[in-house]
């Protein structure tokens, strides 16, 4: 682990600082009762969204490949793993949260990488938007799959109601800050590494990466298990916080939401940014729910007025002077001049 943080440079650090900082005031507000029930209801949400949209970061932004099937490695984690979780509660009673919780999660993970890999394979044939149908037809062969199979409830969906906590976003908040934390370390180690170089390599320039010598097979398959087997962990974590999980929950508005997410926060190894989108895009709903008849309305307008303020040209300018680097370039300068001032009226 110390190794593993002495590689995080300065923007990374920022962005486990606001992890740290977003889930210690959750613990507090939860803990002493503060929160609403409003807001209990969404840090879960919150916490696996933002799992999902750093690791579809991983696929999209640091590998470049278009992918509409997340939906689907989500829902394979949220079923394999909650399954295994309620058998291992029906067979042990008495087994705690923190026993078969991570258990579920390790199980649901490796499930869904399995079908990350199992797509990676023929997905290396094709690109761009035909990859994005692929990954899309896959998500919805899961998701009639499951619906189809009484072992996980059928079109009914699976019945979570016995490992469901009773306090269920403080007995879950541990759990899950731990896991989004490790998984976010995780995925900036391997962006800095020389195989995230090298996965960047084959974004840019796929040729020239095989001309280096860059097995472009194997990482490309290997991005497509490692951004599922987060998925995956997320799906355990979305069943917990359910007592049904449902088939059509898993659809392609899902695939869509979780893309959006990452491309309003900004493609490539701007983690902080997929943090950001994610904690917003969760609670915006919410927020507009007292205006019930035109919520949708004013939700997806927001969401087109957010996207050119983030990427039109014409906003350059405030985003440029909004950032993070400009406000410490300024502030900078601000110190030189005030140091400078000093030093005149000291001589």
């Amino acid at each position: 682990m110390k190794n593993m943080l002495s590689k995080i440079n300065r923007k990374d650090a920022l962005t486990l600082g606001v992890l740290v900082a977003m889930f210690l005031v959750f613990f507090v507000v939860l803990s002493t009762g503060m929160a609403s029930n409003q807001l209990k209801n969404m840090i879960i949400p919150m916490s696996y969204y933002i799992l999902l949209a750093i690791s579809l970061n991983l696929m999209v932004g640091v590998l470049g490949e278009l992918s509409l099937g997340h939906a689907g490695f989500m829902s394979v984690g949220a079923y394999v793993g909650c399954y295994v979780a309620v058998t291992l509660v029906e067979k042990y009673p008495s087994m705690p949260l923190a026993a078969y919780l991570p258990i579920a999660m390790v199980i649901g993970g490796l499930a869904a990488a399995a079908f990350g890999v199992i797509i990676g394979i023929p997905a290396l044939r094709v690109k761009g938007d035909y990859l994005a149908i692929v990954t899309l037809a896959f998500g919805e062969i899961v998701r009639t799959l499951v619906q189809n199979m009484s072992v996980f409830g059928g079109a009914l969906g699976l019945d979570t109601g016995d490992i469901r906590p009773k306090n269920t976003a403080l007995t879950l908040l541990p759990f899950t800050a731990a896991v989004v934390i490790l998984s976010a370390i995780l995925i900036m180690n391997l962006v800095r590494s020389k195989h995230g170089r090298s996965i960047m390599a084959i974004r840019d320039n796929r040729i020239a990466a095989e001309a280096c010598g860059i097995n472009v097979n194997f990482y490309k398959v290997a991005v497509f298990g490692i951004s599922a087997f987060f998925a995956g962990v997320a799906g355990v974590l979305y069943g917990h916080n359910f007592t049904i999980i449902k088939p059509e929950t898993f659809g392609f508005n899902m695939s869509i939401e979780i893309l959006v997410m990452v491309v309003l926060g900004g493609m490539g190894s701007n983690m902080l940014g997929s943090v950001v989108a994610a904690v917003v895009l969760t609670v915006l709903p919410e927020i507009l729910r007292d205006f019930q008849d035109y919520r949708m309305l004013i939700y997806s307008v927001m969401l087109v007025l957010i996207m050119l303020f983030t990427s039109a040209p014409a906003f350059a300018g405030i985003r440029e002077r909004l950032s993070l680097g400009f406000i410490k370039e300024k502030l900078t300068a601000k110190k030189k001049a005030k140091k400078k001032s000093k030093e005149g009226d000291g001589a």
